[in-house]
C-alpha cells in the first residue's frame, strides 16, 4: 500500500475536523435563531441546551453516513485512487467554501455544498478516465453519476423549501388563532396541552425515529420499539402534558420558554443527525475504502485496477467517531466567533414590526406584494363579516411593547423550533439529506408571515431579502460544484505535485480569511467607538466627505469631457460608479447611520441627526451627478451629435466655477475653518445668476429639428441638475460646520 494514501486519509480527517468548525459555525444561527430571537434565555443558556442536543444527535446520524459513499455516485465505476482524489477535492473545496461565507457572515447550505462537491468531484474524475481512454473504463458519464439518487437528493432539498415555508405558515397562522397575540389568558388553561403535543411530536421524530440507524442501539431494540409504538407515543403526550401542567400550575413556570428551549435541543439533535455527514461523512467514507483497499492488497491484488463497488454495502459508523465529532461541535458552538456572525439575517427578518430594512426592493418582491394584497381583499369580499372580524382580532397586536427587545414572542419561537425540528428529524429518518438552513429560514418566513409581521411597510424588502437569501442557495451549488471540479482535475492532472500545491493554497486561504475577519471586526469595534468619540468622530467623518467631492468633481469634469468628445465608453463607466456610490451612501444610511444615532445618548443626538443630515445631502449630491451622467450616456448612447462648441465652453466655464467651489469646500472642511463659507456662499449666487442668465437665452426649436431639440433639452438638464447638486454641497457645507463645531 503506497504510503500517500495513509498521508491523504490523515489530511481528510484534519480537514473534516476544520470542516467541523467552520459548519458548525455557519449551521448555529439554524437551531440559535428562534431561541435568541424570542428572549427565551440567555445566550449562553441556550447554547448550552443546543449543546446538548449537538452531542445527542451525533450519535443518531450513522445512518445518514451513505450519501457520501454512494448517494451521488457510482463507487464501482472508480479505482480506490480515483475515489480518495474525489473525497480530498471535496474536503479541501468544502473547508474554503464555508470559511469564505462564514468570514462575510453570509448564511449558506452544508448539506447542498457537500453534494455539489461530491457530484463536481465525480464529474471531474469520470471525465479524466473517459478522455485518459483508460482500459475498463466507462465511456459514458451517466454511468458514472448515481443519477437516480442525485436528482433524488437535489429534488429532495428543493422541495423541502416549498414545504417548510407552507407548513411554517399554515401551523402558525393556525397558533395564532388559537391563543393570539395576547395568549397569557388562554395559555393558562391550553398551555400544557399545547406543549404536551409539541414535546410529543419532538420526541417521536427526535428520539424513535431518530434512534433507526443509530449505532447505539440494537435492532431489536428498535423492532420491539416499533411494536408498540404508538402507545409510546401516547404515553409520552400523557406524561408531557402533565409534566407541563404541574410546572404550569403549581411552580409558576413559563412552560413556553421550557418548550422553546427543548425545541432548540430538539432542532440542534436534528441537525447533527442530518448534517453530521456533511463534515465526517467523506472521512468515514474514505477510512472504509482505505480498509478495503488494504484487504484486497493482502490478498495479492493490484491495487491500480480495484473499483469500489464495496461501498455500496450499508455500514454503521463507529459511534467513538460520531462521537468525537459531536464535542467538536459542541466546542465550535461554543467559542468559535463566526458562529454569533450569522443570526441577524433570519431574526431581521422574521421581527415583528418596522425599522430599518436591510434589503431593497425587486420587481419580483413588488409583484409578489401586490398580487398578496388583491387575493387578501377577495378572501375579505368572501369571508362573513363576523369570521373576518373575529381573525383580526386573534391577529391584532399588543399596543404595549416588548420591553425585553424580542424580535418575536414565544408562540412563534416554538412553532418555528417545533415545525422545523421535525421536518427534519422526519427527513432523517428517511435517510433524505435536507439542508436545515433551508428548513429552518423558509419555517421563519412563513410563520412571520402569517403572524402579519410583514405590514404593507416592510413585506416587499421582507420578500426581497428571502429571494435574496435564496438565490445565494443557488450560488452555493454552482460554486460548489464549479470549484470542487476545478480542484479535482488540478489533483488529477497534478498528482502529488497538485495535492501540496493544493494543500499550500488552502493554508494560505484560510490564515487570509482569518486576517480578513479581524481586520472587518476590529473596523466594527473602531466604528462604533468613533461615533461616540467627538473628536475622532470628527476626523473620519471629515476626510469622508473630503474623498466624496473630491471624486464627485472628477466625475463631473470627466463627463463633461467625455460627452465633447462622444466617448460612449467612458461615459458607461462614470454612470456605474456614479449609481455605486449613490447605493453606497443609501445603503450606509439605511443599515449604519440610522441604527447607531438611534443608541446615541441625549446629549449625542443632535451630532448623530447633523451627520445623518450630512449623509442625506452627500447622496441628494450624487444623486444629482448620476442624473447629469446618465442623461448624457444615454444621449451620446442613441449616436447622436455632441454638443456644440459654444454650449461646452459654457459648460466647461460653469465646471470651473464649480470645481473651484468644491476645493475651497474641501480646504474648509480639511482645516475645520468655515471662516471662507459666506465667501462660497457669494460665489455660489453668482454661479446660480449666470446659470440663470445663460437659461433665458435658451429657447425652444420648432418640432421639425429634432435633433437640436434633444440636444436643448439635455443641455438645460445639464445645467439645472449642475444648480442643484452644487446647492446640495452648500447645504452640506452648512450641515458639516454645525457638526464640527457642534451649534
Amino acid at each position: 500500500m503506497d504510503p500517500i494514501y495513509y498521508f491523504i486519509i490523515g489530511l481528510i480527517l484534519v480537514l473534516s475536523v476544520f470542516d467541523l468548525v467552520v459548519g458548525v459555525s455557519n449551521d448555529a444561527a439554524n437551531f440559535l435563531n428562534s431561541a435568541v430571537g424570542s428572549k427565551a434565555a440567555s445566550r449562553r443558556t441556550i447554547v448550552i441546551v443546543a449543546a446538548i442536543g449537538v452531542l445527542l444527535g451525533s450519535l443518531f446520524s450513522s445512518g445518514m453516513m451513505e450519501i457520501a459513499k454512494s448517494g451521488v455516485f457510482m463507487p464501482a465505476q472508480f479505482t480506490f485512487h480515483d475515489i480518495m482524489l474525489i473525497f480530498l477535492a471535496v474536503m479541501l473545496t468544502d473547508v474554503i467554501l464555508l470559511d469564505v461565507f462564514n468570514t462575510f457572515g453570509l448564511p449558506t447550505s452544508t448539506t447542498v455544498s457537500i453534494v455539489f462537491e461530491l457530484l463536481g468531484g465525480a464529474v471531474a474524475l469520470a471525465l479524466y478516465k473517459i478522455w485518459m481512454e483508460e482500459p475498463g473504463a466507462a465511456q459514458e458519464l451517466y454511468q458514472y453519476i448515481n443519477t437516480a439518487n442525485a436528482l433524488k437528493i437535489v429534488s429532495g432539498i428543493l422541495s423541502s423549501v416549498v414545504i417548510a415555508f407552507s407548513t411554517g405558515l399554515v401551523v402558525m397562522w393556525i397558533s395564532r388563532l388559537i391563543f393570539s397575540f395576547n395568549y397569557k389568558k388562554s395559555f393558562k388553561y391550553l398551555g400544557a396541552l399545547w406543549c404536551g403535543v409539541a414535546l410529543t411530536a419532538i420526541t417521536y421524530f427526535a428520539i424513535f425515529k431518530g434512534l433507526k440507524g443509530s449505532p447505539i442501539v440494537s435492532k431489536e431494540f428498535m423492532d420491539a420499539l416499533n411494536a408498540d409504538i404508538w402507545l409510546y407515543v401516547w404515553s409520552s403526550f400523557g406524561i408531557w402534558t402533565m409534566l407541563m401542567w404541574v410546572l404550569q400550575t403549581f411552580l409558576n413556570v413559563n412552560i413556553l420558554k421550557v418548550a422553546v428551549l427543548a425545541g432548540t435541543m430538539s432542532l440542534a439533535l436534528a441537525f447533527a443527525g442530518n448534517d453530521l455527514v456533511n463534515f465526517i461523512g467523506v472521512f468515514i467514507a474514505g477510512a472504509e475504502s482505505l480498509t478495503l483497499a488494504e484487504n484486497y492488497v493482502a490478498g495479492g491484488g493490484d491495487l491500480n485496477t480495484f473499483t469500489m463497488g464495496g461501498l455500496m454495502t450499508p455500514t454503521v459508523a463507529d459511534w467513538r467517531y460520531l462521537l468525537g465529532s459531536g464535542v467538536v461541535m459542541v466546542l465550535a458552538l461554543y467559542f468559535s466567533k463566526k458562529a454569533q456572525t450569522v443570526t441577524e439575517t433570519e431574526v431581521n427578518l422574521s421581527r415583528s414590526g418596522g425599522g430599518v430594512e436591510r434589503f431593497g426592493s425587486v420587481p419580483p418582491a413588488r409583484i409578489a406584494v401586490r398580487y398578496a394584497l388583491q387575493l387578501g381583499k377577495i378572501v375579505e369580499m368572501v369571508l362573513p363579516k363576523k369570521v373576518a372580524s373575529f381573525i383580526d382580532t386573534r391577529f391584532k397586536p399588543l399596543e404595549e411593547k416588548d420591553e425585553s427587545g424580542a424580535s418575536f414572542d414565544l408562540i412563534r419561537a416554538s412553532v418555528n423550533l417545533t415545525v422545523a425540528a421535525l421536518l427534519i428529524s422526519l427527513a432523517t429518518s428517511l435517510k433524505l439529506p435536507l439542508s436545515t438552513t433551508y428548513v429552518t429560514f423558509m419555517v421563519a418566513m412563513g410563520s412571520s408571515l402569517a403572524d402579519k409581521a410583514w405590514g404593507r411597510d416592510s413585506a416587499v424588502y421582507r420578500i426581497t431579502g428571502v429571494f435574496t437569501v435564496i438565490t445565494g442557495w443557488f450560488f452555493t451549488a454552482f460554486a460548489a460544484f464549479t470549484m470542487c471540479f476545478i480542484v479535482a482535475n488540478f489533483l488529477a492532472y497534478g498528482g502529488l505535485v497538485g495535492i501540496i500545491a493544493m494543500i499550500a493554497l488552502v493554508v494560505f486561504l484560510l490564515f487570509k480569511s482569518t486576517a480578513v475577519y479581524r481586520k472587518r471586526t476590529l473596523e466594527m469595534k473602531k466604528l462604533r467607538k468613533e461615533e461616540y468619540s467627538h473628536t475622532e468622530a470628527v476626523s473620519k467623518h471629515s476626510k469622508e466627505v473630503v474623498a466624496l467631492m473630491t471624486r464627485m468633481a472628477e466625475i463631473y469634469t470627466s463627463t463633461l469631457e467625455s460627452l465633447n468628445v462622444e466617448d460612449r465608453r467612458r461615459l458607461k463607466k462614470l454612470r456605474r460608479e456614479a449609481n455605486r456610490i449613490r447605493k453606497e451612501l443609501s445603503d450606509k444610511m439605511a443599515l449604519e447611520v440610522v441604527p447607531i444615532v438611534q443608541t446615541l445618548a441625549n446629549e449625542d443626538a443632535d451630532r448623530g441627526k447633523r451627520y445623518m443630515q450630512m449623509i442625506d445631502f452627500s447622496t441628494a449630491v450624487y444623486e444629482s451627478l448620476s442624473n447629469i451622467v446618465s442623461a448624457s450616456f444615454t444621449y451620446i448612447d442613441n449616436n447622436h451629435e455632441g454638443l456644440s462648441l459654444e454650449r461646452i465652453e459654457t459648460l466647461r466655464t460653469m465646471k470651473r466655477g464649480v470645481s473651484g467651489l468644491y476645493s475651497d469646500f474641501s480646504t474648509m472642511v480639511t482645516t475645520h475653518d468655515f471662516s471662507k463659507l459666506d465667501e462660497a456662499v457669494n460665489t455660489l449666487d453668482s454661479l446660480d445668476e449666470e446659470c440663470a442668465e445663460i437659461l433665458k437665452k435658451e429657447f425652444v426649436l420648432s418640432g421639425d429639428d429634432l435633433g437640436d431639440m434633444r440636444q436643448t433639452l439635455l443641455y438645460l438638464n445639464l445645467l439645472n441638475e449642475t444648480r442643484t447638486m452644487s446647492r446640495k454641497v452648500l447645504l452640506l457645507a452648512k450641515v458639516h460646520k454645525q457638526f464640527v463645531l457642534g451649534n
